[in-house]
Order: C-alpha cells, then sequence, then structure tokens
C-alpha cells in the first residue's frame, strides 16, 4: 500500500460497510461497520465503529463497539466504549465510557520480563 494521502475523512454523513486500512491518518465522523487498521485515528463524537481497531495512535470522542489497539490513545469524556483496551499509553478523560479490559502492550523487548514493574506501560487519568 502507498501512502498517497496524509489524511483521509469520513463525514458524518457516511456510512461503510467492509474493513478499512489506510496508510495514513483517518478521522472518522461516520458509521464504520468493520476494522480499521491505520496510522492515525481520530474519531469524532458522531463517529460509530462497530469492528476492531489497530493504530499507532488513536483519539477516541464517539462510541466504538470492537477491540481497540494502540500504541498512544486518547479516550475522550464523550466516548463510549465497548471492548478490551492494549495500549502503551493511556489518557481517559473524566466521564467517559469504558466497558472491558485495558492491557498493556508487551514489546518484544520486554515481552519475556512482564512482571517487573518498571516495564508496566503508563495510564494517566484526566480531569
Amino acid at each position: 500500500m502507498t501512502k498517497s494521502a496524509t489524511f483521509s475523512i469520513i463525514g458524518p454523513d457516511v456510512t461503510l460497510k467492509g474493513n478499512i486500512e489506510a496508510g495514513a491518518d483517518l478521522h472518522i465522523d461516520g458509521s464504520v461497520e468493520g476494522d480499521v487498521t491505520c496510522a492515525a485515528l481520530i474519531q469524532g463524537a458522531s463517529g460509530n465503529i462497530e469492528g476492531s481497531i489497530t493504530a499507532d495512535s488513536a483519539r477516541l470522542a464517539g462510541e466504538v463497539s470492537g477491540s481497540v489497539k494502540a500504541a498512544q490513545l486518547v479516550i475522550l469524556k464523550s466516548a463510549r466504549l465497548h471492548g478490551d483496551v492494549e495500549y502503551e499509553t493511556l489518557t481517559i478523560e473524566q466521564g467517559a465510557s469504558v466497558e472491558g479490559r485495558f492491557v498493556p502492550m508487551q514489546t518484544e523487548q520486554h515481552s519475556d520480563q512482564s512482571h517487573n514493574a518498571d516495564k508496566q506501560a503508563h495510564l494517566i487519568l484526566a480531569k
């Protein structure tokens, strides 16, 4: 897949059924029924994703029904997440709704030392 665009937008009036793979950054304000894989994901408050999310970074403000795997994850206060979360760094704004398990990502270098306290991912609770 080539990186021809740096940013793609799915507007609030768009509903997509099927998986999305983007080499670039993706902004979703509409509805997606399928898995989303991209470099960076920004979900607007009107966004609705029914499927798993895999991204280097994700900023979620809408509704997600599915698992989320992102190295840098921000869950805003308007977000409603129903699924398990895998992350390296995590920020959750007060008021966000999350139903699922939180699991720190294991890097290849650290996978054998997962019980060491200094190898744990950082959890930041925002006010």
